[in-house]
């Protein structure tokens, strides 16, 4: 495909919503998934430690 201008670029053809769209909705989660990996770590890693405070009192 040959693009005259930026714009043409960026319009994709008529498509260039859907294009935009999905890059920058895949680029959203690929920046937001570590977070939310690290957070379900940490709370993984304090129920254990819960869980293994509770063993001990026992």
């Amino acid at each position: 495909m040959i693009w005259n201008s930026a714009n043409d670029f960026f319009a994709m053809g008529g498509y260039g919503l859907y294009v935009w769209g999905s890059y920058s909705v895949t680029a959203a989660w690929m920046l937001l998934e570590p977070i939310l990996v690290a957070r379900r770590h940490r709370a993984a890693l304090q129920a254990l430690r819960e869980t293994d405070n509770e063993g001990e009192f026992n």
